[in-house]
């Protein structure tokens, strides 16, 4: 399995840069995010059009490019924080110079639509961090799961994620077993984010690439049978035979109107229904408060049991 580049981890002082590639963010959901981050140590910057707008995104095409190329530029800083997500991360993808960014690694943490992105970083062999954003980071309480996890991520702690059967270099999450589950144990990199986003680039340069994939998929406000079409795509087009493992997280916000004959998940179940590898549903991965944190690039092992799903890093 080939694990991409990991950034380097924090140190108490190190400068964060939050910024918004995509979509517009109420102001209050950036200060909150700000005071969150600066609890932690951090040095926290605001890119200039972080907080701006042009209609429903955050700015220009140029003022957001502008933004994230200044942010991969930087020298002393070590993760770019994108604040939300939303749509307008497709307008910057192949306008990135990666030259100084490849001389000084970041992180950039975030989900959803920042997906176009993830794929970007991976194509040009950096990991990064599927995870929650501003607003998590704003309305959940200090002690949250998922913003303790992201934290200790980040600072290459891992403190509350480690098992006894790991020295703190890798860490374990652990989660509920599902009744279409496909049982079984696998290696590969973990690759994947919002659905209908990396879907959008099939058949460009950021496509995922299958092979030696743990595959994780979530999607928000899609009708079933969009969510289903877009995986008869990845089926036809020999991406799911090719996979070596798949991780079905939590698609939110749709009418469950059984137009397909039964439920999303039962429906997904029947695409997938011949793969000898293994398959998880109802991971804790999407637009839902429990968002685990997910490195893009990483290696991992799945194991998928008749009691629980455990995922290794």
């Amino acid at each position: 399995m080939n694990s991409l580049i990991f950034p380097p981890y924090l140190h108490e002082g190190d400068r964060v840069i939050i910024l918004s590639p995509s979509g517009k963010i109420d102001k209050a959901f950036l200060k909150g995010a700000r005071k969150r981050l600066e609890s932690w140590g951090l040095e926290v910057v605001m890119a200039r059009h972080a907080g701006g707008s042009n209609g429903t995104y955050a700015g220009t095409i140029q003022q957001r490019l502008d933004d994230l190329q200044e942010a991969m530029d930087d020298e002393t800083a070590k993760v770019i924080f994108c604040s939300r997500g939303g749509y307008g991360a497709v307008h910057l993808v192949d306008k990135l110079d990666f030259g100084r960014f490849r001389q000084h690694p970041k992180w950039l943490v975030g989900f959803s639509d920042i997906t176009a992105l993830h794929n970007v970083f991976q194509a040009n062999g950096f990991a990064s961090l599927h995870a929650p954003m501003a607003r998590h980071l704003t309305v959940e309480p200090e002690d949250d799961f998922c913003t303790q996890a992201l934290r200790d991520i980040l600072f290459g702690r891992n403190a509350a994620l480690r098992t006894e059967e790991n020295d703190g270099t890798a860490f374990d999450y652990v989660c509920p077993a599902h009744k279409l589950n496909h049982t079984g144990t696998c290696q590969g990199t973990l690759r994947g984010g919002n659905l209908a986003v990396f879907y959008g680039l099939r058949g460009t340069p950021y496509d995922i690439p299958p092979e030696g994939t743990v595959l994780f998929i979530e999607d928000v406000g899609e009708r079933p049978h969009a969510v289903e079409r877009m995986m008869y795509n990845l089926k036809l087009g020999g991406v799911l035979e090719r996979l070596s493992g798949l991780i079905i997280g939590q698609f939110t916000e749709y009418e469950e109107n059984k137009s397909l004959g039964k439920d999303l998940y039962g429906a997904l179940a029947d695409v997938v229904k011949e793969y000898n590898y293994p398959i998880c549903f109802n991971f804790p991965v999407g637009h839902v408060t429990m968002n685990l944190p997910l490195i893009n690039g990483a290696g991992v092992r799945l194991e998928v049991g008749r009691k629980e799903v455990r995922l290794n890093f």
